[in-house]
């Protein structure tokens, strides 16, 4: 009687052990799928962060492309005005010399 009470405590306890073992294997596996949740709630948060700083930084670029465009585009509306500005000069300077030459008179043959 001692001995089967003995036998059934022993089994009682293998039980619980077992029990035991596979719910601390659960919780493991609980535990790494929370953590693989959690590492990849972070990555999506550390990239949408990086994302939105690489869209600031692109908006930047743009903007400075484009003053540069404009830049560009105010130095070739200077070299057209300084073309103009010197036609009239040459215009102005060779009306200038005709005056002061006088008119020019036929050779006589």
């Amino acid at each position: 009687m001692l001995s089967r009470l003995l036998k059934e405590h022993q089994a009682k306890q293998n039980e619980r052990k077992e029990l035991q073992e596979r719910r601390r294997r659960e919780a493991i596996a609980a535990a790494t799928c929370l953590t693989e949740a959690l590492v990849d709630h972070l990555n999506v948060k550390t990239l949408q962060v990086q994302a939105s700083q690489f869209a600031k930084q692109t908006a930047q670029w743009i903007n400075m492309v484009e003053n540069f465009n404009q830049a560009l585009k105010e130095i070739g509306d200077v070299e057209n005005w300084a073309r103009s500005i010197e036609m009239d000069m040459r215009t102005i300077a060779t009306a200038l010399e005709y005056v002061h030459k006088g008119p020019v008179q036929p050779a006589s043959s």
